[in-house]
Parts: structure tokens; C-alpha cells; sequence
């Protein structure tokens, strides 16, 4: 067996280093966690789904123009991916009121925001990952003005994307987090889309039932876990429809 050099390890994913320069292959866990780790679970086949979700998602971003580090899905479990530097801050792109949002400000839980909403995180588990301005990004050097407005703009075209993908499946995309990194193949450096956008990372309901159909029915207890995410995937058509789903379901290759 070729031993692979592993060069990040997070709670959802594997990093290795690549076949080629500039490359890295990603490795989707079965983990789930909540709460910065102190929540934490296998589910197995997660990883498996989440891989194939977020592969068809940053298929088509690529397909329209939005520039992500993603090449190609290897195996059930790995992509191929771009080498970035990832930009320490952590994008969330709000539609409907939740979360830390509703408590915040006081909404009420599923009420419609007036329009999307970008908050900025910076990215740390012993701070859990505290809210920050454009202010602090620039003053402590993590991104340029330019890069955050860049991000902002993608972020957003992210959002149009994923808002009309899920809605004709008959899912309310609610918010989701997104991850950004410099790509140095480029002079200057250019921004790519990083890490995943899975029911992991996204919350998502039913338009029709209300039900969750992401990572808080982990959070709340809510159980069926595996088969929210089983069918946010069935109904993006990426099942084999022909078989029953085992608990570690069959993909469309």
C-alpha cells in the first residue's frame, strides 16, 4: 500500500498531498460534530454523500464562472483538488432567520430576511469562530479590502446559485458557509472557493413539510440523520434509483 502524506486533518475531511504540483486530494469522513467539536458522531456513508453532493455543486459553479479549488471527484470518497491558501474567515450567507442570527437580533426562527445577508467569521475553534467586521479582517491582514469585496460578490452569486438549485428540488435553502483561498499558479494570486458545500454546511428544509434536511437534525437531536442527507441527494438525482438505499447509500458514478 503507497503511504500518502497527510497534510491536514479537520473534523470532516482529510487533507493529502497531491499527484501533481499544486494539487491536494480531500477525504470525506464519516464525522459529524456540532458545537466546535464538543458534539461529535460516525455516521457511515456521510462522507460518501457529502462528496458526491458537493462535487456536483462545484461542478456546476466551475460551469458558470465562479472559480473553485475543485478539479475532480477521484473516488466514492476523495476529490481532486486545487492547493489554496485558505483565507481565515468563514463566509455565511443568510436568506431566512436562524441560528445564531434569530437570537442575535431577536427574529423569529424561518422568518424571510429583507434581502441576503453576508457575515464574516474569523476561523477559530478555541475563540469559536467569533463574528467579525471588514475593520478587523484588513487591520489584521487576513484578506485585502479588495479580496473581501471579491468574496462578497461571490459569495452572493453563490447564493443565486444554490438558492434556484434547491428551490426546483423543493428545498428552502435557509443559509450556508462558504470557505475561500488564494490560488499561487496565478500572478496576482487568484480567489478560488474552498472546502464543501454539503448538508454539513448549508441549512435546508423542506419547502413543502418544513423539515430539516442538514446537520441540525444532528445538533437538535432530531435523529434520521443519514437520510436527510440521503435525500437531498436522491432528489439532486445523484442515487441509483434502480436499488434499495443500504445504510451506506449507492451513488451514481
Amino acid at each position: 500500500m503507497i503511504r500518502r502524506c497527510r497534510i491536514y486533518e479537520g473534523k470532516a475531511k482529510v487533507l493529502y498531498e497531491g499527484p501533481e504540483h499544486g494539487t491536494l486530494i480531500q477525504h470525506f469522513k464519516d464525522d459529524i460534530t456540532a458545537f466546535n467539536n464538543e458534539k461529535k458522531d460516525i455516521l457511515e456513508g456521510k462522507g460518501v454523500l457529502n462528496n458526491r453532493i458537493s462535487e456536483y455543486i462545484f461542478t456546476h459553479l466551475n460551469q458558470i464562472g465562479i472559480p473553485t479549488h475543485f478539479i475532480r471527484r477521484i473516488n466514492m470518497r476523495e476529490q481532486l483538488i486545487r492547493k489554496l491558501e485558505i483565507i481565515p474567515i468563514e463566509v455565511v450567507v443568510r436568506n431566512v432567520a436562524a441560528g445564531q442570527l434569530a437570537k442575535r437580533l431577536g427574529l423569529n426562527v424561518g422568518e424571510t430576511l429583507p434581502r441576503s445577508i453576508v457575515e464574516l467569521y474569523y476561523k477559530d475553534d478555541k475563540l469559536r469562530d467569533p463574528m467579525v467586521s471588514i475593520e478587523h479582517i484588513t487591520a489584521f491582514c487576513w484578506a485585502s479590502l479588495q479580496e473581501v469585496d471579491e468574496i462578497t460578490a461571490l459569495a452572493l452569486r453563490v447564493n443565486d446559485f444554490l438558492t434556484g438549485l434547491f428551490l426546483g428540488i423543493g428545498i428552502r435553502l435557509v443559509d450556508f458557509k462558504l470557505e475561500f483561498g488564494r490560488c499561487h499558479n496565478s500572478d496576482p494570486p487568484a480567489l478560488m472557493l474552498a472546502d464543501e458545500i454539503s448538508p454539513d454546511s448549508c441549512r435546508l428544509l423542506d419547502i413543502e413539510t418544513g423539515d430539516c434536511l442538514d446537520k441540525d437534525r444532528f445538533r437538535k437531536d432530531k435523529g434520521l440523520v443519514l437520510e436527510s442527507y440521503t435525500d437531498v441527494a436522491r432528489r439532486l438525482r445523484l442515487l441509483n434509483e434502480e436499488r434499495p438505499i443500504p445504510s451506506a447509500p449507492v451513488l451514481v458514478t
